[in-house]
């Protein structure tokens, strides 16, 4: 049983049922379904969404991850980043995140494509923040020039779990170190880009883990962290090992300032694209625009 604190008492809107239509007519993806976010009835009548491109079939086997797995993705869409830019100006939104499945059965690994999206929505609406969540591309570093040259805003990739947990938790072609390593290389490409990265906790991690965890992130000059509980999608999937208190977010919160991150999320429903984040974040960009 959940405790408490995790109780979520959904109530759709208008505007929820709209963005809902508006998803399924485009043909587009969303990661708040694909992978059962908690917060979907929140954000979604808020008027955000994380849009997912490249599919909705994943070609890794990250055993925390509801999103449909197979060896070969489905069809790349031609018309996606034009299809994307389209509902973004129709909404009229000032902040949009988009991120991606793994298609490591694409040559560029759909780098490609996706930076034709970011270039889309800003050709659509140039004073919309985009903020992506990109895979680790196997640390391809033409992979993460092709989206650093698209020039989002803010650009995320997640370690999503301490270092010890990373092989049971994520697929075997993905590497805590290796991750690391792609967020610095985003700095090193252009430093005026905001990097971001996010855990997930209750999967059986210490304290000393988490903080060692949040060292190494600003050892990679990453700016925006966030943090929240690890949720099972289904029997199928790797168990919760403990359900963490908001009172240990909290602490959590302030060590991670205390280090100098720009920005910290941390609660029980603080997910990666988490909409609490979007109004520091756009706000920062905008001023250094």
């Amino acid at each position: 049983m959940l405790p408490e604190w995790l109780s979520i008492k959904p109530a759709s809107t208008a505007k929820y049922g709209e963005i809902k239509d508006t998803i399924v007519a485009n043909g587009l993806h969303t990661v708040c379904v694909e992978a059962h976010c908690p917060n979907i009835t929140e954000c979604w009548s808020g008027g955000t969404a994380t849009f997912m491109v490249l599919g909705d079939l994943c070609t890794r086997g990250c055993t925390f991850c509801a999103v449909s797995k197979r060896a070969k993705g489905a069809g790349v869409d031609k018309e996606e980043p034009a299809k994307l830019a389209d509902v973004i100006k129709k909404w009229a939104l000032d902040y949009v995140v988009v991120t991606s499945v793994c298609r490591d059965d694409l040559p560029d690994q759909g780098a490609g494509h996706f930076a034709e999206c970011i270039r889309a929505i800003k050709s659509q609406s140039p004073g919309t923040t985009i903020e992506v969540l990109i895979p680790d591309f196997r640390d391809d570093r033409s992979c993460l020039e092709a989206i650093a040259g698209a020039h989002p805003d803010v650009i995320g990739h997640n370690i999503e779990t301490v270092e010890r947990l990373s092989p049971s938790v994520r697929d075997r072609r993905a590497d805590y170190r290796q991750s690391l390593k792609v967020l610095s290389e985003i700095k090193s490409i252009d430093s005026s880009i905001y990097t971001k990265s996010a855990m997930m906790l209750g999967m059986g991690e210490s304290d000393g883990e988490i903080v060692t965890a949040l060292r190494d992130l600003r050892s990679a000059g990453v700016d925006f962290v966030a943090m929240g509980q690890y949720l099972r999608p289904s029997a199928h999937h790797i168990e919760v090992k403990e359900y963490v208190r908001p009172e240990k977010f909290a602490q959590l919160k302030e060590k991670a300032l205390g280090m100098g991150f720009r920005y910290v999320a941390a609660g029980p429903f603080v997910r990666s694209s988490y909409r609490a984040g979007e109004f520091f974040a756009k706000s920062l960009v905008q001023s250094s625009r």
